[in-house]
């Protein structure tokens, strides 16, 4: 049984829910636990979207500092590779995962929110890579998921000065998807994902690794992996559903069995 990291699943939406008082400071153990909630999510048929939570007043503010403050460059050699494959186990649930951010989301929080295939933050939110101000970079993907998210420039902007940014301007520069009062977060993040609950499951998978492993890619290797995607999903059930119920009925009306 995890401590600090909980996976409860209703109706089809799992939400990952950190809960590591006060400020769901992301030490090791924490890091752990994110990575088998990510693996049971992953393997769960009846999850077919997830929702990160934090809580109600925040979402994650950061690595533990304390627990790496005395660490040694040895230390660290050893610790960086869970703590990025960690993080990399929320970017590859191959399931939609919605961030929903309260509170501050800085650093280790703020990387484990771009992990995410879409945020939706309080009005109150608080994002940042202030690791610059420890005389460190981001070490779980930031420098890497930021950039490619808001551009370079931004992410360079953002990282070199370890300023926080507010909901508003996370919204202008695409940091998070939408903005909402602090006591609609939750409820729509489990609205997103629940519009998934009856999605045929592996299209919606075939999307998510089509565009993810495309991004990493050139082009005319990203569009052989989109070809391929596309010719093994008329292997499922779902893509036979679908199109007869386009052909009879029309578009939308399909009862798909995730099969």
């Amino acid at each position: 049984m995890s401590e600090f990291v909980r996976l409860e699943v209703e109706d089809g939406v799992a939400t990952m829910r950190l809960d590591r008082p006060k400020m769901n400071a992301l030490n090791a153990q924490v890091q752990e636990e994110i990575r088998a909630a990510a693996a049971e999510a992953s393997a769960r048929d009846e999850v077919k979207a997830v929702v990160v939570y934090g809580g109600a007043k925040v979402f994650a503010a950061g690595a533990d500092i304390k627990e790496m403050a005395d660490m040694s460059y040895i230390d660290m050699v050893k610790r960086s590779g869970a703590l990025t494959s960690a993080f990399a186990s929320v970017a590859r649930i191959p399931k939609p995962v919605v961030a929903a951010v309260t509170g501050y989301a800085l650093g280790g929080g703020c990387e484990l929110a771009l992990c995410a295939d879409y945020r939706i933050a309080a009005e109150n939110a608080t994002l940042g890579q202030p690791e610059i101000l420890l005389g460190i970079i981001p070490g779980a993907g930031g420098t890497q998921r930021l950039s490619r998210l808001v551009g370079p420039s931004k992410a360079k902007d953002i990282i070199f000065s370890g300023r926080f940014v507010k909901a508003d301007e996370a919204l202008a520069i695409g940091l998070v998807d939408r903005v909402v009062p602090a006591d609609q977060v939750y409820d729509e993040a489990l609205a997103w994902a629940g519009q998934f609950r009856k999605a045929a499951s592996y299209a919606v998978r075939a999307a998510k690794e089509a565009i993810d492993r495309g991004l990493e890619v050139d082009l005319d290797t990203g569009l052989e992996i989109e070809r391929a995607q596309f010719a093994a999903l008329f292997a499922t059930r779902d893509r036979t559903l679908g199109m007869q119920s386009f052909v009879e009925q029309g578009p939308g009306k399909a009862q798909f069995e995730g099969r």
